[in-house]
């Protein structure tokens, strides 16, 4: 029976990263993955997902080439190579993480405990002084309606279809059902969304979610809030994704024998990490109310990091997380947004920009969207902000390093942008 430091179930995110935080401070790592290394991030989401969108951006700039004197007499696409393209990016990135791997032992199976200090896969026993448990979610479905493969769909089947379909009514307009939305209009896809809360992009902020759904009705897609999905199955749709959320994945892993505690079928940690069980943590998506690949990254070497210094524990940061939404405009969003500070009575102010002003967006003819940034009334001090238009999903990272530092906005007036650039509407919004 093999005897480890640290054995981390999951080779997502979560996982992968705790295995490179372990490694560098001499761990003995066993990670087991019963599918393929990169988790649901690699291969079924947010890096095939925007090997697609990169795809159809292309297209849509390609369509407007005139407006840049640049003319094409014929202009034609290869969804199929389109899915070849993601399918190397994703093997080529899986290749590399492997790689990084070189000093770690891996096995292929799925993983059961069989006490609190033991897993069996796949036959073999391996013991450890310290387990994470890092196996990310699935896709949700409805009581009423479940995934076939064929006609209604998972994100997944979505990334592994062969045909552009006709026609394709998307149950959920959060963030997956708005990307895939984006995705399949600008491929020819004639798409329905239908959500059932009052807006698109439901708890984010209400102004970007508007102005999304007008840019969505400019896109001919058809955007129903508040609405009840289940009058629209008996439409003649192609395809329908189904896009309500996703469960974690835990099932089969003998929690309940051992005691670990969990909430449906997420587990409970508390604010390091920790699980029921004292040597036993949980990261990123099986544990996690916020699923994003980044911050399962950086739960994963947290987690490493709080089991080799118990005395000194580090809680979890969910303030400072930035949430990217690949749409066409791109959204991305950091910290407390206009209606949290209204919630909780903080005195704010709020400081805007709109790219129709900026040089660069109209060289880039992407004018679409604004910025928009709270901060702290007395001190000046930047607490979040949402960005909606060009390269938004690589803009946020400038206020999600102002939110986690605590700058001001005399230090941004104070810092010298280059020009034109996008960036440079950050200081202009203050």
């Amino acid at each position: 029976m093999s005897k480890y430091d640290l054995a981390i179930i999951g080779a997502g995110w979560a996982g992968y990263s705790a295995a490179l935080e372990a490694q560098k401070n001499n761990l003995k790592i066993v990670l087991i993955e019963q599918a393929q290394i990169g988790g649901t991030c690699l291969n079924r989401g947010c890096i095939p997902t925007k090997a697609l969108l990169k795809s159809a951006k292309i297209l849509s700039l390609a369509r407007k080439s005139s407006k840049f004197g640049v003319l094409i007499n014929s202009l034609s696409f290869d969804f199929i190579k389109m899915q070849e393209r993601k399918g190397v990016l994703v093997a080529q990135l899986a290749s590399g993480m492997q790689a990084a791997l070189k000093n770690i032992d891996f096995v292929n199976g799925p993983a059961r405990f069989i006490s609190p200090e033991c897993l069996e896969v796949s036959g073999r026993n391996f013991e450890a002084k310290n387990f994470l448990i890092a196996t990310g979610a699935q896709p949700s479905q409805l009581p009423n309606l479940a995934f076939d493969g064929k006609r209604i769909l998972s994100s997944d089947n979505m990334l592994e279809l062969a045909e552009i379909p006709e026609s394709l009514l998307i149950i959920g307009g959060g963030v997956i059902g708005c990307e895939f939305a984006t995705l399949f209009s600008t491929l020819g896809s004639v798409v329905t969304v239908v959500e059932k809360m009052p807006q698109l992009l439901p708890g984010m902020d209400q102004e970007a979610a508007k102005k999304l759904q007008v840019s969505f009705k400019k896109r001919n897609i058809s955007v129903n809030v508040g609405a009840d999905a289940f009058t629209y199955l008996s439409k003649d749709f192609s395809k329908i994704l189904l896009c309500v959320g996703r469960s974690a994945n835990t099932q089969g892993l003998g929690l309940d024998k051992i005691g670990v505690s969990i909430d449906r079928s997420r587990i409970i940690t508390d604010e390091y990490l920790k699980s029921s069980l004292p040597n036993i943590y949980a990261a990123g998506d099986c544990a996690s109310k916020i699923m994003l690949a980044h911050y399962a990254s950086y739960q994963g070497k947290l987690a490493v990091a709080n089991m080799l210094n118990p005395g000194q524990l580090n809680s979890t940061k969910i303030h400072n997380v930035p949430g990217c939404i690949f749409t066409d405009p791109e959204i991305g969003m950091v910290g407390v947004s206009e209606e949290c500070a209204k919630e909780n009575n903080i005195k704010y102010s709020v400081h805007r920009f709109d790219f129709l002003a900026s040089g660069m967006a109209r060289i880039l003819d992407e004018t679409e969207g604004f910025i928009k940034i709270v901060t702290e009334q007395d001190t000046g001090r930047v607490m979040g902000g949402v960005i909606m238009g060009p390269s938004a999903t690589e803009l946020i990272s400038i206020l999600t390093l102002a939110v986690s530092n605590n700058l001001t906005v005399k230090q941004f007036k104070e810092t010298i942008f280059p020009h034109p650039s996008l960036s440079e509407s950050i200081t202009e919004a203050f």
